[in-house]
């Protein structure tokens, strides 16, 4: 019963969670579809407690632009926010003019804990508190002495935890209490910005559903491909769309028969293009030149995909395979490339059945000239 009840948990999201507000009705989070979310579970009488000033800094700051704190208050810690819903409220408008949507007492550990911090906790774990800084020291001595092996665990430590929400529904970020407010707006502004938003949750798709995309959304996605900008406007690359699955299942049994021992490693391998139903193939000059502006052709294609809630990855080991073996020549004669014209790179595309983790990058690697 137990591991059904986590399947099902498992199998939802964050609209299909259902809370109390602060006058005891029953509220959908479902409500909240297409805004950028920030939970927090607080404490009137914790060191944190002076954090609801910034968070009601951050909301009259940005609540016009789609983003909602909603606010959990939770007794669990230190036992830091007594009294009844109505008294928090009362002292957190009184000191704080707090206008973000509070809610009533919740517990976020244990066998008492509410789905939706179940489900929180299930999409980003515990990753730490910077111990550099002497709030992050602080909070984790004081963990580790009641419990050596804390910080192995998603629980929520203490009051004051943040998630925020993206607009389509995912966990973008889970923040300890010691997080600066400035670094959470930072992350905040990103996602309120759908542009910004879109190139900070594109990952590189190698999982996808069985349903092709629809014609009309790759005429948009390749339309904005082709607006991106070209050297003196010289265009100079093209474009095929392969949308026949039958070719994409017939180049890959080419592949597997040559690569069977890879195929038979990958449990997951439905076709030689990370499993992708539909391709973008965009071609340069043979006699070299162009791949900067196909580069720029690519990443707009692969952007406009995410905003469209589309998966991609860009491939270019299947294009070293399709331009070696002769078996696969069938494939690039249906893509009619003109004969001064050379493959460069394909972009699988499709609905994900995944959603990775974005990979560290290294800010280091940046420098500002002033």
């Amino acid at each position: 019963m137990a591991m059904m009840c986590m399947l099902s948990l498992s199998a939802q999201g964050v609209y299909d969670m259902k809370v109390k507000d602060d006058v005891g009705g029953e509220v959908s989070l479902s409500d909240y579809k297409g805004k950028v979310l920030l939970i927090v579970n607080t404490a009137t009488r914790c060191g944190f407690t002076p954090q609801y000033k910034e968070l009601q800094a951050l909301y009259a700051k940005y609540r016009g632009e789609g983003l909602e704190i909603l606010d959990f208050p939770c007794n669990q810690f230190g036992g830091q926010a007594p009294g009844t819903i109505s008294e928090i409220h009362q002292f957190c408008t009184a000191n704080f003019d707090i206008e973000f949507p509070q809610f009533d007492k919740i517990e976020v550990n244990g066998p008492g804990e509410h789905p939706l911090y179940t489900w929180l906790k299930g999409q980003k774990g515990f990753a730490g508190f910077n111990l550099d800084e002497q709030s992050g020291k602080m909070m984790d001595q004081m963990l580790r002495k009641r419990d050596a092996d804390y910080d192995k665990k998603a629980d929520i430590k203490w009051n004051f935890t943040k998630f925020l929400i993206s607009r389509d529904g995912r966990v973008v970020a889970r923040y300890e209490p010691t997080h600066s407010m400035a670094g959470i707006e930072a992350d905040v502004m990103m996602e309120l910005n759908p542009v910004v938003s879109a190139i900070m949750s594109r990952r590189s798709i190698r999982q996808y559903f069985d349903k092709p995309v629809e014609h009309e959304k790759l005429e948009t996605i390749v339309r904005c491909g082709i607006n991106a900008p070209s050297g003196m406007n010289g265009q100079p690359w093209i474009v095929r769309v392969v949308e026949d699955q039958k070719l994409i299942a017939d180049v890959t049994e080419v592949y597997k028969q040559e690569n069977a021992d890879m195929v038979k490693r990958d449990k997951n391998f439905k076709n030689m293009f990370r499993n992708a139903p539909n391709l973008i193939c965009v071609c340069t000059p043979a006699k070299g030149g162009g791949e900067l502006d196909a580069g720029l052709l690519g990443e707009n294609i692969m952007l406009a995909a995410q905003s469209m809630g589309l998966g991609t990855c860009c491939l270019g080991g299947p294009v070293r395979f399709l331009l070696s073996n002769a078996k696969a020549k069938f494939f690039l004669d249906r893509l009619d490339i003109p004969a001064d014209y050379r493959l460069n790179y394909i972009i699988a595309i499709g609905y994900p059945d995944e959603q990775p983790d974005a990979k560290p990058r290294d800010a280091s690697k940046v420098k500002y000239i002033k």
